[in-house]
């Protein structure tokens, strides 16, 4: 739960940070680049690691890491101020390195809940639901408190916050031994991506979703690295505003996933996950559209909702399939696939003028549609779903 609030702030609060600290809308794109860059960068070792050395031993260190570099930047900006260059520069390279520890950590609780998953056996979607329903709810504060802490308290109040999340997820963590083993050369490294990217193509169902959601993540990278530009630029809102609309879409999500676990008791996975993906993909042509700070507080809820759903289904297809001695580093290109669009939606709102972000959205809307059109259509014809 901690470790989500951190990943939250992170993902959610940092571009907020940055738009503060420099009132461009063009750096906190590029912001939004440099954090997911580096993010992809921790894919090419962290499930190579993780399987070498334990999931408790790699989301400790993440999280201590994290906790320092987020510190660092608070004394930066608390000594320098806001208005200087070296705290514009301070926040860009926070969001870069706060990415790369943030997947260690991520990649590491993924891990243990794929055992947990694979513990459950039939049952996994359930766990697979319980766990998303705590970064949920994690994801239910973190935007939320980042936007009203950068408010009333400033940058160092959220940055500070950040850090103490990290280090209690770090304290919370249960402890395990060692695993047997040594550094991870570069050798072994590009041995575990090549084994994670031979297991996924050897696994048609998963990588015909992973494929899909790969062109909806564009959509949804793109709304995310757009929103804070719209919503405190062109709207006129507050940061706290900004951080309110993720952390609706938090609940909604939570009640997807509450839903979700019902309904693949009874429809099984394709049903759900087709019907997730009919909603996210409505949501974000409606959100193409959008006008005012209702209609996006509304119409992000229903997207994320139709996410949380498509999540069930992706997290349970991948413990179920994906062999347990090779999970770490097929996990990490899965996940490495899924990231892929968000620095460049990232690019993109640096490039766009803010104007013309509308037609942006449209255009990644109707490649997400079709995306999703085309995975649940295959998966249909794909003998090897689970029940």
């Amino acid at each position: 739960m901690a470790d989500g609030a951190a990943f939250a702030m992170t993902t959610y609060g940092i571009p907020l940070l940055v738009l503060a600290t420099t009132g461009s809308a063009a750096l906190t794109g590029l912001a939004f680049a440099l954090e997911w860059v580096p993010r992809l960068a921790a894919f090419t070792v962290a499930g190579t690691v993780v399987d070498r050395h334990g999931t408790g031993r790699v989301f400790r260190a993440a999280c201590a890491v994290r906790a320092l570099i987020v510190m660092t930047a608070a004394v930066v900006l608390t000594v320098v101020g806001t208005a200087a260059a070296v705290a514009t520069a301070a926040v860009m390279v926070l969001a870069a390195l706060s990415g790369f520890a943030t997947e260690f950590s991520y990649v590491a609780a993924e891990t243990a809940g794929g055992q947990a998953s694979r513990t459950a056996g039939a049952r996994a979607h359930r766990v697979q639901s319980v766990l998303l329903g705590i970064d949920q709810s994690a994801m239910l504060a973190g935007p939320l408190i980042s936007g009203l802490l950068l408010q009333a308290g400033g940058p160092a109040a959220m940055l500070i916050t950040l850090a103490a999340f990290s280090l209690l997820a770090a304290w919370l963590s249960p402890r395990q031994g060692a695993v047997p083993g040594g550094e991870v050369s570069r050798e072994e490294s590009a041995s575990g991506l090549r084994t994670g990217w031979a297991t996924l193509r050897s696994l048609p169902a998963l990588a015909w979703l992973v494929g899909g959601l790969v062109v909806s993540n564009t959509a949804v990278g793109l709304l995310q690295a757009a929103l804070p530009v719209i919503v405190v630029a062109e709207l006129g809102r507050s940061s706290a505003d900004a951080g309110l609309i993720w952390s609706a879409a938090a609940v909604a999500s939570l009640l997807a996933i509450t839903a979700a676990r019902q309904a693949i008791d009874r429809w099984g996975l394709c049903p759900v996950g087709a019907a997730s993906a009919a909603v996210a993909a409505a949501a974000t042509l409606a959100l193409s559209q959008a006008h005012s700070y209702r209609a996006y507080l509304l119409l992000v809820a229903v997207l994320m909702a139709g996410e949380g759903g498509l999540t069930v289904v992706l997290r349970t297809l991948r413990s179920h399939l994906i062999p347990p001695e090779v999970f770490g580093s097929t996990l990490a290109v899965t996940i490495l696939l899924l990231l892929l669009p968000f620095p460049a939606a990232g690019l993109l709102v640096t490039a766009v003028p803010p104007a013309q972000l509308g037609h942006a959205v449209t255009a990644a809307a109707l490649l997400q549609a079709l995306g999703l059109t085309a995975a649940f259509a295959r998966l249909r014809t794909l003998p090897a779903l689970p029940a």
